[in-house]
């Protein structure tokens, strides 16, 4: 079977063709511009390569009720070209292939609980920490949309000691989690950009205690079964030790269960599929509209 992959990003587009074993068979990126100028390329791409379906794991907010009028497009986005798009009747209509759309965070869940890091379990958070911070939820197999969907990213924070920018960077929150503890956050509290930071700078106890209070709040509310942290920020390695002694400090041994007390070394853990997380999860998106058509 010959299936279609889009992550849709704020900066790129990348196309993909794969197949039902979740295999990339070739890949193009087109920079995201405006929708007049990117959706055509991207619908040129995949024309005359026989896909049967397409899979899309977008930036957003998206609208996902498939009741919805709007069902389907790029909603409120700050990338302001794109407020209102309707990026999966676009696609699918021009290319007449059923396609199933779902937030780049959900679909890289999806990818983690099926082939990654999550495999065999019942429930995942995916946490994506780079330009900015989403997250994608599975419980009980199945992906959490509900009113909207999750937007982990903006949970509020208590400021960590020794943050000399407490309130964050997000134009709509003060003390969100992304505006405290994204990529751009960091650079902008600390005058350098994430990759440029030695292991042992401070900025990286600031981050520690925001990302350690963002799995202290999703396991007390949610008790994902695993918890995988993605994005350009977590390829700093030293990271995953301290968030996971700063986890279990702060539960402060309220969460009784071996998962977490003796094996937080595998529970709170990096991708398993490594930057492919995202592509995999789009193909099982298109895997999944191909079986339902």
């Amino acid at each position: 079977m010959v299936l279609g992959a889009l992550e849709a990003g704020g900066t790129k587009m990348v196309c993909s063709i794969g197949n039902e074993r979740a295999q990339v068979l070739d890949k193009q990126s087109f920079p995201t511009r405006a929708p007049e100028e990117t959706v055509p390329q991207m619908i040129e791409y995949y024309r005359g390569k026989g896909i049967e379906a397409l899979g899309i794991g977008s930036f957003g907010p998206l609208d996902l009720n498939k009741q919805s009028e709007t069902y389907g497009y790029i909603t409120s986005t700050p990338k302001t070209g794109w407020i209102n798009y309707p990026l999966l009747p676009a696609l699918s209509g021009a290319l007449s292939v059923p396609a199933e759309l779902d937030t780049d965070v959900n679909a890289a869940a999806l990818a983690e609980v099926s082939m990654g890091a999550a495999k065999g379990l019942r429930s995942c958070l995916y946490v994506t920490v780079g330009t900015g911070i989403g997250g994608g939820l599975i419980v009980e197999g199945n992906l959490v949309h509900g009113l909207v969907h999750p937007e982990f990213g903006h949970m509020l924070m208590r400021a960590a000691a020794g943050d000399p920018a407490p309130d964050g960077f997000c134009p709509y929150h003060k003390g969100c989690l992304e505006g405290c503890a994204s990529g751009p956050a960091i650079e902008k509290r600390w005058g350098k950009s994430a990759k440029e930071l030695a292991p042992d700078h401070p900025a990286w106890t600031v981050e520690c205690e925001y990302l350690a209070q963002m799995c202290v709040n999703a396991i007390v509310s949610f008790s994902p079964e695993c918890i995988v942290l993605g994005g350009g920020v977590m390829q700093q390695e030293h990271l995953f030790p301290r968030i996971r002694k700063r986890t279990l400090e702060l539960l402060g041994g309220y969460v009784r269960t071996p998962r977490i007390e003796r094996e937080i070394d595998s529970y709170i853990v990096s991708p398993g599929l490594g930057v492919n997380s995202g592509v995999t999860g789009a193909l099982l998106l298109a895997l999944r509209a191909a079986q339902a058509k």
